[in-house]
């Protein structure tokens, strides 16, 4: 399962991310672990973001170590009950992407706010289930399939696909195993 964006939205607030099955309780339900609110700004969001993979388990994040991809939301940071919870997430491999600053190329310019655009928790920007064939996340890849889509696309090395495909690709690739 992917959700991107309102889909990650849709599993959280459903119950199915961040624990998959093994939440799907009504227990569970009643007093959920986490939620997606309004960002830290108080509005909408619409940029491009550095990514870190953070987790080895995630069949869709296979082979990646860092990524760009855009965001556009108003309503993407994640929130955790607890600061036990973000600990459970860690030890089970769930926490699956991290919003990072960019590159020393950018001169150490960038604000604050740029690494982590909306406050989410721990930097994160996606959450997997334990199984690792479930993935959460806030940032964009279906608008990153082409190198052309990139706004540094005329400045960066050529690339005929973005970083977004890979995502998709492994996805394909676990189905084909």
């Amino acid at each position: 399962v992917l959700g991107i964006c309102n889909g990650f939205q849709v599993l959280v607030k459903a119950g199915v991310l961040p624990d998959g099955a093994e939440g799907w309780s009504s227990a569970n339900r009643d007093k959920p672990s986490a939620t997606l609110t309004w960002n830290e700004n108080g509005r909408y969001t619409a940029r491009w973001v550095r990514l870190k993979v953070s987790s080895s388990t995630n069949v869709f994040l296979r082979g990646i170590d860092e990524i760009d991809l855009p965001i556009a939301h108003a309503e993407g940071r994640l929130v955790a009950r607890s600061p036990e919870v973000v600990t459970r997430w860690e030890q089970r491999g769930q926490s699956a992407l991290r919003y990072i600053p960019w590159s020393v190329s950018d001169n150490g310019r960038s604000p604050a706010w740029a690494a982590n655009p909306n406050g989410s928790i721990a930097n994160l920007a996606g959450l997997g289930d334990p199984t690792g064939r479930m993935l959460g996340l806030m940032p964009h890849p279906e608008r990153f399939l082409f190198g052309t889509q990139h706004p540094q696309w005329t400045r960066r090395p050529a690339s005929e696909f973005g970083d977004g495909l890979r995502i998709f690709q492994n996805a394909v690739r676990y189905f084909q195993s």
